[in-house]
């Protein structure tokens, strides 16, 4: 609100006052503005004046100056506030106790950031009053803030998810219902209807009629009422009057009524319909200090009006500005103003704008309050860094017919309890679900059952619960034919959970459909979002489009899109033995053996026996020796130290591809086996056959939108006898359906089967409007059906079927091809060639030491094939009998050379041949 614009109604008020005088007589000026005739403006009074008296009797708290409280009575007008607030700004008022009321808090707060007067409030509570945006305005007792956090976490206590908000429309209640709306949303709760009541002098009884009328017909009966005395004990009279003070309803209230109980509790003679209501009251811990004040409050008082909370804060908020006043003394300060230079032009007539003037020691004297701490009737009095009062915390009271009872606690520190707030500052925090705590409750209507907190909409009227009308798998849901009577497996679900519930649950099922045709079930659900159902029951999938308009139940049963496809089934053969391995792999295997068996003849010529002999015996040998390494039945040795390594190695191949073999061969011959052109659903993505699916069901969309198949490809069908006729027929190739349904239709139908795995998972659940609490108490029930048998035994009254032999297409055992064995080939082939190679460079190097080549060139050119030729011979003679061959022709080249050749004698010659020897027979 503009600030010249209120200050226009400054009329003939300025000319009564001197313009920037000072405090005479040593006195400090403080103002208080309040509506006297309220009950926290009669009581606040009587608190303030006893805290003047007691500063004042201890002259060293303010250094022999008096602290002069001077009260306006605001009488319930805002403008009348603003008159008062003028007056004090116009006189030295170093500080303003006051107003009583958001509204005025808002407006009054501007002046107090230019005149930098601090202005302190203990009922103006509301929470957007923001101290960035108002440094000056303080308040001194618990905002709201806190309090709608406490009603928040009560209502998540008792597990309630929707409250009704009634509220006068003004800046304080309405601002504090958008608080609490925000504090229920992070406890996944909501304010489902806000019933907004004139401001509460206007409020009369006809307007509290209407809006309650209108509460009486909706869903939630859990009432949060935020508003003033006057108003609140109206609202109970006509809620009474309508019915709404007894069983099922629960209404929580701020912390009017227990300053009502508290201070006017002649009030509640004619207010008895409040019995059963939960209400807030600020938390002050008991205290000595506490308990003398209250045993003065009836000589304060004269009896006219008991003490409450907010008595007690007015009381402590004297006392903080009288603490920060001293110590703004103690540091040299001294009170003076100075005249705003902006103001002292605008004005007119009687208008004196320029008596306004700034207190310029305001900002010292405001940071003295935010940091003073003391201990006051309220308990320990300080500020946190957020302005806020350290440690806010409520009494929960229960009304009673005969007076209240406490049943519990709530701080900001540990939540709710049962054991007073101050106990547990010294423990650890803890706001888990696990820690809060109440006592036991008594309800509207006397009861002590907690209320469910809603009831169905329009006084109870039957539930209009829309189910397909099918033409197809009527064992699901069906409508006996000439009767109201509905029958299926989903219906026998929805009633068994139904009488789970702690409440009776009317309802009436309507058939959605033409009775051709299985309708749309987007369309069916989307009825729920018009009201033209309440609920949706029958076999409706939990799909990604329909959860996006309504809630669905946990689900009663597990379904997902399947494809269906024509099967021949494999019968057993005389060459049944060749399935387990491709023929790939059937030819990598042989091959293996006949390297395997080459390699090792190879490794062991030279020195075994057992693969010597004519050429036609050696190849026996290999083909021999090889193949009954299948059977690990060969009866050669290996002798070489390269022949056992590869040997060893072959070994293991061949005991892994024996037991692969002996499994899938075994898979083969005791489980019957089917084939099909369709693998799966991958398959028919990248084919061009035509698809089928049922009428009505999600697969369509699936198949189009998600998997992008063209929408030319599916076929539409309608009932099991035509998903039959077109697999048969060949108008489609596959049907892709939802498990139970093919589940069914397989039973009588055996000549088909599902292909591959489940491409989507989902679950068939109830459809009920969004956040419908029903939907939750329905979920539960279905958990328990599940947990004692219950879902099972519809199951098999409705669905069970003397299922088809066959299995599915997914789990047939298939052939094993090549590339589940190729490491173990590669690791045996990679030795095979090792192996030879170590071979052949040992043999050439024998070879070259025994017959080193001739020097002259001509005779090299003219060897070259004999060479080869003594290569061969050397490579194939057995070790010893070279040896023994080698020996006699150099004895008798000595003996006819020994006349010639004279120069080396015998015995040199005898050592060379053993060296040579020695050196050959390491070698192997």
């Amino acid at each position: 609100m503009n600030l010249a614009w209120l200050l226009s109604f400054w009329i003939l008020f300025t000319s009564s006052f001197s313009q920037g005088a000072l405090s005479p007589g040593g006195t400090v000026n403080v103002g208080a503005i309040f509506t006297f005739s309220s009950i926290n403006g009669r009581v606040a009074k009587i608190a303030m004046e006893a805290a003047e008296d007691d500063i004042n009797s201890d002259p060293s708290l303010l250094g022999g100056r008096k602290l002069s409280i001077n009260m306006h009575d605001s009488n319930f007008s805002g403008f009348m506030g603003i008159i008062g607030a003028l007056q004090f700004l116009e006189t030295d008022t170093v500080a303003v106790i006051g107003p009583q009321t958001a509204v005025m808090a808002h407006v009054l707060s501007h002046l107090a950031n230019e005149l930098r007067v601090p202005f302190l409030s203990f009922t103006a509570l509301d929470p957007t009053l923001s101290p960035l945006q108002f440094p000056y305005f303080i308040q001194t007792a618990p905002n709201d803030l806190f309090q709608m956090t406490a009603i928040a976490d009560m209502v998540s206590y008792y597990g309630w998810s929707e409250v009704t908000a009634v509220f006068s429309d003004d800046d304080h209640n309405r601002n504090g219902i958008t608080v609490l709306g925000d504090k229920l949303a992070e406890r996944r709760c909501k304010i489902s209807y806000k019933a907004a009541l004139p401001p509460d002098t206007k409020a009369t009884r006809s307007d509290v009629q209407d809006e309650l009328a209108k509460i009486l017909r909706m869903e939630s009966r859990v009432i949060v009422l935020n508003t003033y005395s006057k108003t609140g004990l109206l609202v109970f009279d006509v809620a009474k009057s309508l019915g709404m003070m007894d069983n099922g309803f629960v209404w929580i209230v701020t912390s009017w009524l227990s300053t009502v109980i508290d201070s006017a509790s002649p009030l509640l003679t004619t207010a008895n319909s409040i019995q059963g209501v939960l209400a807030l009251r600020p938390h002050t811990p008991d205290s000595k200090r506490k308990r003398d004040f209250m045993s003065r409050w009836n000589q304060l008082s004269n009896g006219s009006i008991g003490l409450n909370p907010y008595g007690l804060y007015a009381y402590d908020t004297v006392w903080l500005l009288a603490r920060a006043l001293k110590s703004f003394f103690d540091q040299g300060n001294t009170i003076s103003f100075t005249n705003d230079s902006r103001l002292g032009g605008i004005g007119g007539g009687y208008l004196n704008l320029g008596a306004l003037s700034i207190f310029d020691g305001g900002s010292q004297l405001l940071k003295n309050i935010l940091q003073t701490s003391m201990t006051g009737l309220t308990g320990p009095f300080r500020f946190n860094p957020d302005r806020s009062i350290l440690h806010p915390s409520y009494d929960i009271i229960n009304v009673l017919e005969t007076g209240y009872q406490q049943v519990g606690y709530w701080s900001n520190y540990s939540g709710l309890s049962v054991v007073p707030p101050e106990t547990l500052y010294g423990k650890a925090a803890n706001r888990s679900s696990s820690s809060q705590h109440l006592l036991g409750v008594v309800w509207p209507g006397g009861k002590t059952a907690t209320p469910r907190g809603w009831v169905f909409p329009n006084n109870g009227k039957e539930l209009q619960i829309g189910i397909p009308d099918r033409v197809s798998y009527r064992d699901f849901v069906s409508k006996v034919n000439g009767t109201d009577v509905v029958q299926g497996y989903c219906i026998d679900v929805f009633l068994a959970a139904i009488k789970l519930l702690p409440y009776a649950v009317p309802h009436k099922f309507i058939p959605f459909g033409d009775g051709h045709k299985n309708p749309t079930y987007y369309d069916l659900v989307y009825k729920i979002t018009t009201r033209v159902f309440d609920a949706v029951v029958g076999d409706v999938a939990i799909v990604t489009n329909r959860t996006k308009i309504v809630d669905f139940t946990q689900p009663y049963i597990e379904s997902g899109l399947v494809v269906v496809a024509p099967v021949k089934k494999r019968n057993s053969n005389a060459w049944a033995f060749l399935r387990p391995f491709s023929p790939l792999m059937w030819a990598v295997t042989a091959m293996f053996f006949l390297i395997v068996g080459a390699v090792v003849w190879i490794l062991e010529h030279r020195i075994n026996d057992e693969f010597r002999g004519p050429p036609r015996k050696q190849l026996v040998t290999i083909l021999w020796f090889s193949f009954s390494t299948l059977f690990f039945s060969h009866r050669e040795n290996t002798v070489s130290t390269l022949g056992r390594l590869v040997l060893i190695i072959w070994l293991f191949v061949v005991l892994i591809i024996n037991s692969s073999y002996t499994a899938s061969l075994t898979s083969i011959l005791t489980v019957q086996q089917l084939s099909s052109t369709i693998k799966g659903i991958d398959s028919l993505i990248t084919s061009n056959v035509q698809i089928g699916f049922q009428v009505g069901s999600f697969a369509e969309n699936y198949l189009n939108e998600e998997l992008s198949i063209a929408k030319t490809r599916l076929v539409a069908l309608g009932s099991p006898e035509e998903y039959a006729d077109a697999l048969k027929n060949g108008t489609v190739a596959a049907v892709v359906d939802e498990r139970p349904y093919v589940d069914l239709f397989l039973s009588e139908h055996c000549e088909f089967s599902i292909i591959g795995q489940e491409f989507t998972r989902s679950g068939w659940g109830f459809a009920f409007p969004r956040d419908s609490p029903l939907a939750i108490d329905m979920s539960t029930a279905i958990l328990q059906l599940s947990e004692n048998g219950g879902l099972q035994k519809i199951h098999n009254k409705w669905l069970q079927r003397k299922l088809c032999s066959s299995q599915d297409m997914g789990s047939s055992a298939d052939q094993l091809q090549l590339q589940s064995f190729w490491g173990l080939f590669l690791i045996c082939g990679i030795a095979c060639v090792l192996a030879l190679l170590i071979y052949f460079c040992t043999t050439f190097r024998q070879f070259s030491r025994h017959f080193p080549e001739e020097s002259d060139s001509s005779v090299q050119s003219r060897s070259r094939s004999k060479r080869l030729q003594t290569f061969l011979s050397f490579a194939d003679d057995k070790v010893e009998q070279w040896k023994k061959s080698k020996s006699k022709r150099k004895r008798e080249d000595e003996l006819s050379n020994r006349s010639g050749e004279g120069s080396m004698s015998v015995n040199r010659q005898r050592d060379i041949s053993q060296e040579r020897e020695n050196g050959d027979t390491w070698l192997h």
